[in-house]
């Protein structure tokens, strides 16, 4: 265990907090979420949007790894400022919605809801799963089950067509 504070460049630290987004307040995980939004747009527009569900793998992996070692540098579980999960599973959400406004901002608000909501088996991951696995799956299943309500309300013609 480090004594005294961890420095903000460690490398758990920066990726942890999304660069540092998870230390706003209130609602680190909502700023962390919203944060993610231009880097999935960015990777959307510039490669396809198909390569956000490579990124939120990516970031998933990533995550694992960093939320663990904050977790245990910090002695905590889940820590409010790390935020990378949120940006891993809203990733994944918005690798099912349409690159348009009403898309990402459907998908935002879906998966928010799952995630504070925290319907079986997202609470059960969040409370069962351990370390850096569990900080980050129960994201996952949260981003998931909005990224399959956005793409049947895309598939239906629910979600309406506003371009960016």
């Amino acid at each position: 265990m480090i004594s005294g504070p961890i420095s903000f460049w460690h490398p758990a630290k920066f990726l942890s907090t999304w660069f540092g987004v998870g230390l706003l307040r209130p609602a680190p995980g909502t700023w962390g979420t919203l944060a993610a939004l231009p880097f999935a747009w960015g990777i959307a527009h510039y490669l396809m949007p198909s390569a956000l569900f490579l990124a939120a793998i990516l970031a998933y992996a990533i995550g694992i790894w960093s939320s663990q070692v904050y977790s245990n540098l910090t002695r905590s579980h889940d820590a409010s400022e790390v935020v990378i999960d949120e940006v891993a599973g809203v990733w994944l959400t918005l690798a099912f919605a349409p690159v348009t406004v009403t898309g990402y901002a459907a998908a935002f608000l879906l998966f928010r809801l799952f995630d504070i909501a925290k319907p079986w088996p997202i609470g059960w991951a969040d409370k069962k799963l351990p370390g850096g696995f569990g900080i980050m799956t129960d994201d996952m299943i949260a981003g998931l089950f909005a990224g399959i309500i956005i793409f049947l309300l895309d598939f239906n013609g629910w979600l309406p067509n506003v371009s960016f």
